[in-house]
């Protein structure tokens, strides 16, 4: 499950670290999401985030994430 939160961070959570730093989860391209799930989501909220992102992706689901990018 998730809440209202999560889905506020996925749309305003810049990735910490890596290729990616400083671009939004949403905005984290499926690959690099799927290359995580593969080897391992980081520990605690971010990788919980990281493996929503990805199940909003592979649903097609990006276009409810997108409007809450604004604020």
């Amino acid at each position: 499950m998730f809440e209202q939160q999560d889905l506020l961070d996925i749309a305003r959570t810049p990735m910490p670290f890596g290729k990616y730093a400083g671009r939004v989860l949403i905005d984290l391209p499926e690959e690099y999401l799927l290359w995580f799930a593969k080897k391992e989501f980081p520990a605690g909220r971010l990788g919980r985030l990281m493996a929503l992102t990805l199940e909003i992706k592979i649903e097609g689901l990006q276009g409810l994430i997108q409007p809450l990018k604004e604020g």
